[in-house]
């Protein structure tokens, strides 16, 4: 166990982290055993975060901008490479095990219910076997998460991924006669994993049935590009790198899940796609008026100087088959908010150590997210507030929205306090979330990584 906790902390965890995680592989390992598969010290381990959207809310499926960070807490497995096709995969927290054999021999088997974890690991099974054919040799794998679920820290896509590394490791697809040279790059991985979820086509890799959402490439670049102790900036449609901010000495993030579960199915699925459709309207508008010809909202706006002004006259007196007028422009006016103004003041405010005016552009998003893009709930509307009355430098909901989690930026020495007084005051306000939400520190955390 000490082994494994020094290899966790060389790749960037705190020592109380580190101990933590080992202690989920180790439950991981004895989870192991029942399957019958080979020895747990023949298993590959990793480690996969979850994700804490600093500032970019509903930008990157609009080729917008996103800071982002990895925490500290994800998904921790391990995968043994099986003799067959068959791939049985065991929640060690939950006891829940699920099992199916590759290949599949359509896109409709296996249909899972709506909102069932196992949606995930077959929607990446399946877009393996089209992409990559004859890797089909199964996993035997065992995981612990310590991430909130449906918290909007992309614990569906952290999934998603964890699943895709090790059926991807077992068949050997790296080396596969179809892979792509430059998925080797960790930016454009991220970038064809979003294509899984999507279900969207990655370049010559033909997508397939997703697993229902409309989404960017936000939370897999997090997952994989991430920098311990740092928020880093991309942009996205493609994913690009654009700038990185350490985060200032003494400070962490305390994490409120609201208990609100923002569950990518059912009604929460359609108001999720439901803001990516509105960006793709006003963009399809713009290219039936004015005959310019760009692939995203963030093109449009950065395309040309009065391009916001253009859009603002030509939505006024739009008309379209899904949306009211209003609607256009209300989602119109939060992109140009978060992507043109926020991000870039908010990011000169972090590399300058000016945390009061970080946390003024800050609450600027927060408002705007309550205006404009309506996917805030009463709970993360308090939370967000109650951050800021309890002294955080700076506080925000994050994620799709529709209930999940909000960040707070306090001092370390004092998070514990802030922790305390913050989950007591939302149990006075909200009692019926007192036994689902949780509260808790992390710094910026590392990303993926392979633990030998």
């Amino acid at each position: 166990m000490n082994d494994l906790a020094e290899a966790l902390q060389n790749c960037g965890f705190g020592t109380a982290s580190a101990a933590a995680k080992a202690a989920l592989l180790a439950r991981c390992a004895a989870a192991l055993k029942p399957l019958g598969a080979a020895p747990p010290e023949s298993a590959r381990a990793y480690f996969v975060p979850g994700r804490i959207e600093v500032l970019g809310k509903h930008t990157d499926y609009a080729g917008g901008s996103s800071l982002i960070a990895a925490a500290e807490r994800g998904f921790c497995l391990l995968a043994i490479a099986a003799g067959g096709p068959q791939v049985r995969i065991t929640d060690a927290i939950r006891g829940e095990t699920m099992h199916f054999t590759m290949p599949f021999a359509s896109d409709t088997e296996r249909t899972p219910a709506a909102g069932d974890w196992s949606n995930y690991p077959l929607t990446v099974a399946r877009r393996l076997v089209r992409n990559f054919p004859g890797a089909t040799r199964g996993v035997d794998i065992a995981m612990a998460s310590d991430l909130p679920p449906a918290a909007g820290m992309s614990s569906s896509s952290a999934l998603m991924v964890a699943v895709f590394f090790a059926l991807a490791d077992a068949n050997a697809i790296w080396s596969h006669e179809r892979f792509l040279p430059e998925l080797n790059e960790p930016l454009n991985l991220a970038g064809y994993l979003a294509t899984i979820e999507n279900g969207q086509s990655y370049g010559p890799l033909a997508g397939a049935r997703g697993v229902g959402t409309f989404g960017g490439s936000e939370d897999h670049t997090a997952i994989l590009c991430a920098r311990p102790g740092f928020v880093r900036q991309y942009a996205y449609c493609p994913v690009r790198f654009q700038q990185e901010f350490s985060l200032p000495v003494g400070w962490t993030f305390a994490i409120a899940s609201s208990g609100v579960a923002a569950e990518k199915t059912g009604e929460a699925l359609e108001k999720y796609n439901r803001a990516s459709r509105l960006a793709t309207a006003v963009a399809e508008i713009w290219r039936r008026d004015t005959g310019i010809a760009a692939p995203h909202l963030a093109a449009i706006v950065q395309g040309q100087a009065d391009a916001g002004q253009q859009l603002r006259a030509t939505l006024a007196a739009a008309k379209h088959d899904e949306f009211r007028a209003d609607e256009l422009q209300d989602r119109l006016e939060h992109f140009l908010t978060e992507n043109e103004q926020v991000i870039p003041a908010a990011g000169a405010a972090l590399r300058s150590g000016d945390l009061e005016a970080f946390g003024r552009w800050t609450d600027r998003s927060q408002r705007a997210a309550e205006m404009w893009l309506g996917n805030q709930v009463p709970e993360t509307v308090y939370l967000a507030d109650d951050a800021r009355t309890l002294g955080a430098a700076a506080a925000s909901a994050f994620g799709a929205g529709f209930g999940g989690s909000v960040w707070a930026l306090v001092r370390e020495s004092q998070a514990t306090e802030f922790l305390d007084q913050w989950q007591r005051r939302y149990a006075e306000r909200f009692p019926q979330h007192r036994q689902q939400a949780s509260f808790f520190a992390s710094a910026a955390g590392p990303p993926l990584c392979r633990i030998a």
